[in-house]
C-alpha cells in the first residue's frame, strides 16, 4: 500500500529534501506538487501538477499534504487540508502563534487525520540516543541545558525578515532549541522564563533572541537563536552522574553526515542518515496503520505556547 503524497509549495527544503525522501521511500509517492512556480513543481518529478494550492487539496488521489510554505501561511492550508480529509506534514513552525497551531491541532481532530510538525531532527538516531540516555537515567537528572543555534545571513529580502510573515530568528531556529527542552521534559512542560534578551531588526523581527528558563524539575535552560552571529550548533547537557554533548558536526541539522554524541568521556559514532527520510517513513507507517513514530501534536502545542510567552515577555 502507498501513501500518495502531494507537496504545497516547491522551495528549497521540499526539493532538497522532502521530494528525494518521498521518491527514495518504499511506501510513498509523490503524486502532486501546487507552487507559485510550474516549471519548480515539475522539477519535483510528481505525477501531477496542480495549478493551484486549492486544487491539490481538492484532488482525491492525494493522501498527504506536506506544506512548505512561509509561516503565516501553514494554518489556513492545514486547516483546508486537514478539512478535506487529507493527512498533513507541516514544515516547522507548526504556526506563527500558539492560537493558530490550536485551531490546526482541533481540524486534525475532528477530521482523524495526523498533523505532525516536520521537525526532522526528531527522528535522528543521535537525538533518540540521547534522550534514551536520559529518560533511563543512565546519565542522572539533568542539571543544565546550553544550546545554540546561529548563523549570520541577510534576512531582510526573504520571509525570516518579515514580522508579518512569520520571520525571526526564535521561530526559524529558537524552534529546534525549544523542542529539544520540550522532549528533555515529563508531560506537564512547567517551564519558568527567567529572562529574555532580544535584538530587533529595523523591520521588527528578531536578529537575535538569548532565552533563560528553569525547567520543572530544576535544571537551568540556555538557549541562544541568532541570524547574526558565526555559525555555530551546540547541545551540551549537564546530568547529575554524566554528561552529553553533540559533538563534531551540527547539534541540530546533521544531515547525511557522520556524528558523535560524547557521554562524559566516553563517544558513541553513528553512521550518516537521512533524517528527513526517517521522518517520512515513520509518517507513512504511521498514517497507513503500520506504527511508525510521529512526533505528538501535543508537544508542539507546548512548544508553540511557550514560544509565544517567550515573545510576550521580551515585549514587556
Amino acid at each position: 500500500m502507498m501513501l500518495r503524497w502531494g507537496f504545497i509549495g516547491a522551495g528549497n527544503i521540499a526539493t532538497r529534501a522532502l521530494a528525494p525522501a518521498v521518491h527514495n521511500s518504499l511506501t510513498s509517492s509523490l503524486y502532486a506538487v501546487a507552487s507559485r512556480d510550474t516549471n519548480r513543481s515539475q522539477a519535483l518529478s510528481p505525477t501531477k501538477v496542480h495549478a493551484s494550492y486549492g486544487d491539490l487539496i481538492a484532488d482525491a488521489d492525494v493522501d498527504a499534504v506536506y506544506i512548505s510554505l512561509a509561516n503565516h501561511q501553514h494554518a489556513e492550508w492545514a486547516i483546508k487540508a486537514l478539512q478535506a480529509g487529507k493527512h498533513v506534514l507541516c514544515e516547522k513552525p507548526l504556526a506563527s502563534t500558539h492560537a493558530e497551531a490550536t485551531l490546526m491541532a482541533g481540524a486534525a481532530r475532528i477530521s482523524g487525520k495526523l498533523l505532525v510538525e516536520a521537525v526532522w531532527t526528531r527522528w535522528h538516531p543521535r537525538f533518540i540516543r540521547a534522550m534514551q540516555l536520559i529518560n533511563s537515567g543512565h546519565v542522572g537528572h539533568v542539571v543544565q541545558v546550553d544550546s545554540c543555534f546561529t548563523f549570520n545571513r541577510d534576512v531582510s529580502e526573504n520571509y525570516r525578515g518579515d514580522p508579518a510573515m512569520g520571520g525571526g530568528a526564535l521561530l526559524d531556529v529558537g524552534l529546534y532549541e525549544i523542542h529539544l527542552w520540550r522532549a528533555l521534559s515529563d508531560a506537564t512542560f512547567d517551564m519558568k522564563i527567567t529572562s529574555v534578551k532580544q535584538n530587533m531588526s529595523s523591520a521588527g523581527v528578531d536578529l537575535t533572541t538569548e532565552i533563560v528558563a528553569t525547567s520543572s524539575q530544576g535544571a537551568k535552560l540556555n538557549a541562544l537563536s541568532s541570524f547574526e552571529m558565526p555559525s555555530k550548533q551546540q547541545i551540551s547537557i549537564l546530568a547529575s552522574v554524566s554528561s552529553i554533548n553533540f559533538a563534531h558536526s551540527e547539534a541540530f541539522t546533521s544531515w547525511k553526515q557522520a556524528s558523535t554524541l560524547a557521554i562524559g568521556d566516553h563517544t558513541e559514532e553513528f553512521e550518516a542518515v537521512d533524517a528527513y527520510q526517517l521522518m517520512v517513513d515513520g509518517f507513512t507507517a504511521h498514517a497507513l496503520g503500520q506504527g511508525g513514530w510521529i512526533l505528538p501534536i501535543q508537544e508542539s502545542l507546548d512548544v508553540m505556547r511557550l514560544l509565544d510567552e517567550v515573545k510576550k515577555l521580551a515585549q514587556s
